[in-house]
């Protein structure tokens, strides 16, 4: 009977946690704006009714029912869970011939505490022949493209968003800001049905309950979209993901859960409780404290009575049945908390597991258990002796910092100096590029390529060691020169030469081929020598030999994607090639690979390099060092080859090893021009000194 009642009320209390949603505005702010409820951490009215200028929200009366917006974004609310989400009203971002149509292009959060939701979110793409796709930092980081022909078009109308007319792809994880594109493929489409096409971020379950037909939307001005929210800036005072009783953000009876690398925490009920955990008086449910309480009591009721009665030698009789009560209550408080101590650890060791697994510490141990060469080399680091390195991560410890993650610099316990690579943000794709990067580089031997020393996986976030490359990147010595070490010619072609050897090694000499898929300037590491070396693999794929391409979603850097790999989402070894003969570009005329025009228009270095080549003008374009110091017919071996590298059409680019050897000949040559002129000089000059 017992049994039963505890399953009735552990029913009734999930049933609440679930009817009852956490929903209360701090004490005297209004809680509701027409049919919307307003939860702290935001809030309506005063600044004490919300956390920060963020999280205000203002309620507009003039309609009915009255609307909530987001007043720091300017986004109608539609929706707050405490869960770490809110739905909005986002406009459509571009359009394209829609007459009548809206086009805002950029979408700008930085320093606040949203995001678009990985989750939920979906960057949509509607109308024939559309080649959509979104940017940061001038990176293709996601985008899609539609089919339309003319024997599949009608049929397109009514059908699923899968490619025709209507194409969708995921929103990368923490997406604060970007700037979206929209243009028709191939160009001047002769099979259009429709011209209008429009792109926007949209929720993917109201689009699929709520959107049977996409082209229906070409008249709305906005779609429901789901943000990510959290409280930056923050920390618990109590360890993350314990039952917090003490004093810190959260409130009482509350889980506070904390990212060291965002410096941010969100705050939750434990299971079977109830209320805003955001709030000072947090979550109500029978905690461990309040059962012991109520164990207490009962026994003391269960006494009461005797000590009512007036008879001084019953009251001496029943002290030992209340020393024995609270002895009982002693030994109960002690068995609980030696029982939360245990289940602490194991929670502890369970977590430390859990995030080993998940950070792909079972593929690893099979690299070490089944693979020969450099992989065994691969030492696993423990949490505690990458943040003793890294001085806990101290901002003053950062050295770079990219799409990828931030790169920490450290000093290990036997005086070694490396590179602690920290992933910004943790989901399925980061993980993916991480697992893939520590695979690679321990199938690699190369001493232009960046070595792998080790890896931690018991933390939330995993972690990379490298070898510590001093001298920073390629791009930081062709794009900021100094008058005291400028880059000489000599240079120039000799880290050319390392990084096509490089890249001529992965694609041909490995034992199973690898593609960079990202080779630009910045990732190319200068050591202590000012010898290159080839960086960042987390993009990077294994090929196998009888392969003629991959099929893959576009990632690159723009100025360095391949046109070709862009259109056909093919990357072949030839992809490698186009990126590497921008970076010969770079190295020729000291420009980055996207040029600012005055009419503030932005163009391609290796659009502009042919047309330079084309009219007879490259030695316009040329650096003043490599004019300078290096020999003509030198310069127009090295510009036809990187003109060949950045052809079009890929079958008609060279392999990098046709590429790494021509630069090897080129090298040759000049060294043993150098060395004719030294021996010149050094016979005129002991003519000289003997006399005739």
């Amino acid at each position: 009977m017992r049994t039963v009642q505890w399953l009735l009320q552990i029913s009734l209390l999930l049933w609440l946690s679930k009817g009852l949603a956490a929903t209360h505005a701090k004490p005297g702010c209004q809680e509701w704006c027409g049919d919307v409820d307003i939860p702290y951490p935001f809030g309506i009215g005063s600044a004490g009714c919300y956390f920060d200028e963020w999280f205000e929200v203002t309620c507009n009366n003039s309609t009915d029912p009255p609307k909530p917006f987001l007043k720091g974004v300017n986004l109608e609310v539609l929706n707050v869970s405490l869960h770490g989400t809110v739905r909005v009203n986002n406009p459509v971002l571009l359009s394209q011939n829609c007459s009548g149509k809206p086009s805002n292009d950029t979408q700008w959060w930085e320093g606040g505490p949203f995001s678009f939701s990985n989750t939920y979110t979906r960057f949509t793409a509607v109308g024939c022949s559309a080649m959509a796709y979104f940017m940061q930092d001038d990176t293709v980081i996601g985008g899609c493209m539609t089919l339309c022909k003319k024997d599949v078009a009608t049929a397109a109308k009514n059908a699923s968003c899968y490619g025709l007319e209507c194409c969708q792809t995921q929103v990368p994880p923490g997406l604060l800001s970007f700037t979206a594109n929209l243009d028709t493929f191939p160009e001047g489409s002769a099979d259009e049905q429709e011209p209008c096409k429009y792109a926007f971020m949209v929720d993917q379950q109201w689009f699929i309950s709520n959107v049977p037909d996409p082209h229906t939307m070409k008249d709305m001005e906005y779609v429901p979209a789901v943000l990510d929210w959290r409280i930056y800036n923050a920390t618990c005072d109590a360890s993350t993901s314990n039952l917090n009783t003490s004093t810190s953000f959260c409130g009482e009876n509350t889980i506070c859960s904390t990212d060291t690398q965002t410096s941010s925490l969100t705050c939750s009920c434990p299971p079977v409780y109830v209320g805003n955990p955001y709030l000072p008086q947090g979550c109500e449910g029978e905690t461990l404290d309040k059962l012991l309480a109520n164990r207490t009591r009962a026994i003391m009721n269960a006494t009461h009575p005797i000590y009512l009665d007036e008879s001084e030698q019953r009251h001496i009789m029943v002290l030992p049945v209340i020393a024995i009560g609270a002895l009982g209550t002693l030994l109960l408080v002690i068995c609980a908390w030696w029982l939360y101590k245990v289940l602490k650890r194991r929670k502890k060791i369970k977590y430390k597991k859990k995030c080993f697994n998940r950070n792909g510490g079972l593929l690893l141990e099979q690299q070490l258990s089944s693979s020969k060469g450099n992989v065994d080399k691969t030492k696993l680091f423990t949490s505690k002796e990458l943040e003793k390195a890294t001085d806990r991560y101290n901002e003053n410890r950062v050295i770079g910092q990219g799409g990828q993650g931030t790169v920490y610099k450290g000093m290990l316990m036997d005086g070694r100096i490396v590179a602690v690579k920290k992933l910004k943000i943790m989901s399925d794709s980061k993980l993916e590029q991480f697992i893939n990067e520590v695979v690679i580089l321990c199938q690699i031997n190369h001493r232009n390529v960046v070595k792998l020393l080790g890896c931690c996986l018991e933390t939330e976030v995993p972690l990379l060691v490298y070898e510590f490359i001093p001298n920073g990147t390629l791009s930081e010595h062709i794009h900021g020169q100094n008058e005291e070490f400028p880059i000489t010619w000599e240079m120039r072609l000799r880290i050319a030469t390392e990084v096509a050897r490089a890249l001529s090694y992965l694609h041909s000499a490995a034992s199973i081929p690898i593609y960079h898929r990202d080779i630009k300037s910045t990732n190319i590491l200068l050591d202590d020598k000012y010898r290159a070396k080839v960086a960042d693999f987390g993009t990077s794929k294994f090929f196998s030999i009888d392969q003629t391409h991959l099929t893959t979603q576009v990632q690159g850097t723009f100025g360095y994607l391949d046109p070709e790999y862009f259109q056909s989402s093919q990357f072949t070894e030839k992809s490698d090639v186009y990126s590497f003969g921008v970076v010969l570009i770079e190295l020729l005329t000291g420009k980055k690979p996207i040029l600012s025009t005055r009419s503030e228009e932005r163009k391609s270095l290796a659009l502009y390099f042919k047309i330079s080549m084309k009219e007879d003008h490259l030695s316009d374009l040329l650096d003043a060092q490599v004019v300078k110091e290096g020999m003509k017919e030198d310069i127009n071996e090295i510009a036809f080859l990187a003109r060949r590298c950045i052809n079009l059409n890929g079958k008609k680019r060279p392999t990098m090893m046709e590429v790494a050897m021509e630069l090897e000949r080129i090298r040759k040559r000049q060294g043993d021009f150098r060395a004719q002129e030294n021996s010149k000089e050094i016979e005129y000059n002991t003519t000289e000194l003997i006399g005739p």
